[in-house]
């Protein structure tokens, strides 16, 4: 059963003075009359039901994430004890879901991706959830984007050269120095990490 998580728990510090603590970037309309949070969600509802979508976020966002998705039901809105970060995030949302659609695969998302081809990203979505189904269960697909500039704030892709669709990852490196982000603008096997990540 293909699921959907969005995360949506991050204070937005990166884009201050804009984004607040009160009213973060996944709450706003940035590139579009909808916010962020709405487009992720939208998005989605291309490909799966609502109520395969969830969203994690903290106790503080909570009622932003009913007002601004109000077709989501309370049961698909899983509220973080207190934020530790993405991976206690993914897990404690997993283990929730997991009790609702037993043999879920579960695509994580951010709330907040600039996504210019909804399609062809959707297209990736479910090429990915057919991979885990068919070829390999117990398999986690990230998706990467190719970096046009050297970006120390994100993680990097390290894969094998390969013509095909799913690719075997060989390596992550996070949050490299400025000379190994430059130097892996002209490696043909690198990609940003988009932190999306199907489980």
């Amino acid at each position: 059963m293909f699921c959907a998580l969005i995360m949506a728990g991050g204070k937005g510090t990166r884009f201050w003075p804009k984004s607040t603590e009160e009213l973060p970037k996944q709450f706003l309309n940035l590139i579009d009359e909808k916010t962020m949070i709405q487009l992720t969600y939208e998005r989605l509802l291309e490909i799966m039901p609502k109520e395969r979508i969830f969203v994690i976020t903290g106790e503080k966002y909570k009622n932003l994430v009913k007002s601004q998705l109000q077709e989501l039901s309370d049961r698909n809105i899983i509220v973080e004890p207190t934020g530790r970060n993405t991976a206690p995030c993914i897990l404690l949302a997993s283990l929730y879901i997991k009790q609702i659609y037993k043999n879920a695969t579960i695509a994580v998302l951010p709330s907040d991706h600039a996504i210019a081809n909804s399609k062809d990203f959707c297209r990736i979505l479910q090429m990915a959830d057919s991979y885990i189904q068919n070829q390999n269960s117990n398999a986690i697909v990230t998706i990467g984007i190719t970096p046009n500039r050297p970006e120390t704030g994100y993680g990097y892709i390290k894969y094998e050269k390969s013509d095909d669709k799913v690719i075997k990852v060989e390596k992550f490196v996070e949050k490299p120095d400025l000379e190994t982000a430059k130097k892996y603008l002209n490696e043909r096997n690198i990609s940003l990490e988009c932190r999306n990540v199907y489980i």
